[in-house]
This record gives structure tokens, sequence and C-alpha cells, in this order.
């Protein structure tokens, strides 16, 4: 089925998820769990590594960024609000509102300047009916998780079906095709033994099921997949470049990892995403001028 763009805006222009576009990394770093500094410091309202890790990630390459103030027992709207102003103080990149409360969504969404990304909804009966009317009615994208109830499943025919479930609940709240994004959970390989190949090409099963069936685009959490092993940078780049050749074409990563950006750099480059191979060229260049 053919796939057409997803189309973000922010104050600076349009980013564009598709075939023929290059990959887009969404940068991961604005967000509180497991940074003791970055929690303390959004929690009293002190957004200077906010501002520090934007300039920092769209820098290295990031054209959308996730933001996330989810910190247990804090006003998550106030907080994501002042979160989504000060990363539009310093740049002007698309966002990926990262939230499931509808609370903060409504708060913080009319305070990015364009056409936003949420993060994320489930197949859950509960999350398609709290998340997407808000979708709907501030125009914005959607990230569908391939889960529901019965939680993870190993089985890419089950988890097209969540995410089957997803696009069409989008159609019936008057979401386009092309405004849903399909995340088809990238798990942690060490979480058991053994359970590395099964983690990995089921996710690539899955893209392929999901770009195949359902005629929209992919994103994940690239960095889940190497949680718990040694040397994560090394599997998330490799993971990364087996994923675009599966289909899929944006990603929540941390462009400042050099691996990881040099990844998706050679794979727009060896998929015909990277005209002249300008952008893999000009990344050699800053890099050799800095002795990298």
């Amino acid at each position: 089925m053919k796939v057409s763009d997803t189309v973000l805006a922010g104050p600076d222009g349009d980013v564009r998820i598709g075939d023929e576009h290059p990959f887009v990394v969404i940068g991961e770093r604005i967000n509180p769990t497991g940074r003791s500094r970055l929690t303390e410091e959004i929690t009293r309202g002190d957004m200077t590594t906010v501002r520090a890790d934007a300039l920092a990630q769209v820098a290295a390459g990031a054209r959308v960024l996730d933001v996330n103030a989810g910190v247990p027992g804090f006003d998550e709207a106030e907080m994501l609000s002042a979160v989504v102003r000060a990363v539009h103080d310093v740049v002007g990149v698309p966002l990926c509102v990262d939230s499931s409360t509808p609370e903060a969504l409504e708060a913080a969404i009319p305070l990015a300047r364009g056409k936003v990304l949420i993060n994320s909804v489930t197949a859950e009966d509960r999350s398609l009916d709290r998340i997407l009317p808000l979708a709907k009615r501030f125009g914005s994208a959607v990230i569908g998780m391939a889960n529901d109830e019965e939680g993870i499943s190993m089985d890419p025919a089950v988890r097209l079906a969540a995410a089957r479930k997803v696009v069409e609940a989008a159609l019936d709240h008057g979401i386009a095709r092309e405004d849903v994004i399909i995340d088809p959970l990238a798990m942690p390989i060490g979480a058991a033994a053994g359970a590395a190949a099964g983690a990995a090409t089921t996710m690539f099963e899955t893209i392929r099921l999901i770009r195949d069936d359902l005629g929209v685009n992919v994103s994940c959490g690239a960095s889940n997949i190497s949680f718990g092993m040694p040397d994560r940078r090394g599997i998330d780049a490799g993971f990364l470049a087996m994923a675009i050749h599966a289909g899929m074409n944006a990603a929540i990563a941390n462009p400042l990892h050099r691996p990881v950006r040099k990844a998706v750099l050679a794979a727009d480059l060896l998929l015909g995403r990277d005209a002249f191979g300008a952008a893999w060229i000009a990344d050699h260049r800053a890099q050799h001028s800095t002795g990298d």
C-alpha cells in the first residue's frame, strides 16, 4: 500500500516523514526519566538543561524534538507547558509532545508553534477514547503503539492487529491516515536469555506488515532495543540501519551518539535519500575539522 508523507510543522518550517525523504531523528533527551539533574531542574522551573539539550540535539541533526515532563507527584500540565515554551525559545523544529495525560496535552499543545506529533496512543479502548479526540481537535499527528489490553505480543500478526485498531479508530475520528505513525515496539534484546533474535526479528517483520497492510509511516523508541546490554550505542546504530531498510522512516533516538548519527546518515546515503552524498560529506568535513 502506498504510504503518504506525514507532515509536521514548527516555526522554522515543515518536516516530512516518508520514504522519499531523509530519515527523521526525533531527539529523545528532553525526558526526565533516568535523569536526576533534569528532573530536579524542571520541577523547580529551571529550563537551563532543557534549552541546552534542545540546541545540542538540533545541531546534531534532530529534526523533531520529543518533549516529556512526566514526574510523579508534580503538575505535569504546568511543567510540560513550561518545557514547550523553553524549547521554542531556542529552536524552531516541530515537537513530539510526549504524554498520555489529556490535561497535559490540552495545556501544552496550544503553546507549540506548528503541527505537533502526539506520543502516544495504544490500541487500548481507554487510550483511544482519551487521546484521539485531542489529536483531531488540535490537528496533530499521533504515534500509535502496536499493543492493546493484552500487552505486547511477540507475534507480528498480533502487533499488526493492534496497529490496525489504532489506524481504524483514528480514521473514525476524522484523522487522516498519513497523520498516524505506528510504533511496532522495539523490545530489549537483553530482557531474557535467548530473546535477542526474537525481539529484533519480530520488530523487523512487524514493520514490513504495517507498511504493506496499513500504509502508514513507522517510528519507534530506538534505544529500547539495547537496554541491559553493553555497548548500547553500537547496538542502537546497527538496529537503526536494519530497521530503516525494513521500512522505518523515523525514530526517537539520541543524535548526540555518534554511532547512531552515522548509521542514519549512511542509511540515507545508501538508500538514495541523500542527494550527491551532501549530508554525509558535510558531516565528515565537520568532524574532520574538529579532529574527531
